[in-house]
């Protein structure tokens, strides 16, 4: 039997299109995968499709498994949830996730894959990607029982830092945005909320998500003296302005930034595989389903990426389905 998929393609910065592809077998070390679900990263992904991303960071941009370049045409996406279909007996039929692009079916080599608990449906595994960046950001902020801590910037992975942190015992976690509908997800997820012009001060530490240069220079207004914002944004192309001639000296303060390309050097041997798999084990918590707050087919993410990428469609993550029949020629 031949395989064929088809895959999400954005052909010039604004503009997307889905086109056919062929599928080679797969080799003994490889696995045949039918996606059920995909994601849309808010941030990262809708910069890419805006053409956003600087020549000079092309390559440190490239997603594991993306075709051609910045800033199109290119295959471009990283939270992918599928079923094996063929592969080594201990994958064939398990639910697994990839970090691949938006694709009907796909060949990666097995050691790509890793299984979906039991214990989280993979409506939800979606989400492994975000809050495998939020489990490495934690580990460079390394929060202490009892600190108290901001997070700003409500996106998707603010809100899976919020999440994470809200589990830490006797930890204070406020979260905050301009947008005071994200009151509700702040609830779901278990923290408080506030608005940028009322949030708590003299936080022990602040995680940065909004992507704006106001967004971070509030999160060094919110630290007490000797505290430490962990930057998570990625601002693309834009320079950012901060006020460190005002009391950033005199109170000691520090910006360390957090990406996750990288492992953590505060856990030294864990590996990529690791650090997913513990992404994975804690979304078995249900609060999580707060973060997915769209849906749309397969067929019709053409004609959605551009709302998402403006914000006339507001999401988190925004979740891409997919038809089961699709991709086989007998």
């Amino acid at each position: 039997m031949k395989h064929t998929g088809r895959a999400f393609w954005i052909d010039s910065p604004g503009r997307g299109a889905i086109r056919d592809v062929a599928l080679r077998e797969p080799g003994e070390d490889e696995v045949l995968v039918r996606t059920l679900f995909s994601g849309v990263s808010r941030g990262t992904e809708t910069l890419v499709f805006r053409g956003g991303v600087p020549v000079s960071q092309h390559t440190a941009m490239r997603a594991p498994f993306q075709e051609g370049d910045f800033p199109g045409p290119v295959k471009y996406g990283y939270l992918n949830v599928g079923v094996v279909e063929q592969g080594p007996g201990t994958l064939a039929g398990r639910t697994v996730f990839c970090l691949y692009p938006h694709q009907t079916r796909y060949v990666v080599p097995a050691s790509a894959v890793t299984p979906v608990p039991d214990t989280v449906p993979a409506e939800r595994a979606v989400l492994a990607g975000t809050v495998e960046t939020a489990v490495n950001a934690l580990w460079d902020a390394a929060p202490l029982i009892g600190d108290r801590v901001a997070v700003v910037g409500g996106g998707m992975v603010g809100c899976s830092v919020a999440a994470l942190l809200a589990r830490f015992p006797g930890v204070r976690v406020q979260l905050v945005d301009a947008d005071p509908s994200r009151a509700k997800t702040a609830e779901a997820l278990g923290v408080s909320f506030a608005t940028p012009q009322d949030a708590d001060g003299d936080r022990d530490l602040v995680v940065h998500a909004s992507a704006t240069e106001q967004g971070l220079a509030r999160s060094l207004e919110l630290l007490a003296a000797e505290g430490t914002v962990v930057e998570l944004s990625w601002y693309g192309d834009r320079k950012v302005s901060l006020p460190l001639g005002e009391a950033f000296h005199s109170r000691r303060l520090t910006i360390r930034s957090s990406q996750v390309g990288t492992v953590s050097p505060a856990r030294p041997g864990r590996t990529y595989a690791d650090r997913l798999a513990v992404a994975l084990d804690l979304l078995a918590d249900p609060a999580l389903d707060a973060l997915i707050t769209g849906e749309c087919a397969f067929d019709d993410l053409p004609g959605v990426l551009p709302g998402l990428a403006s914000g006339e469609i507001p999401a988190l993550c925004h979740r891409v389905r997919y038809a089961e029949s699709e991709g086989r020629i007998g």
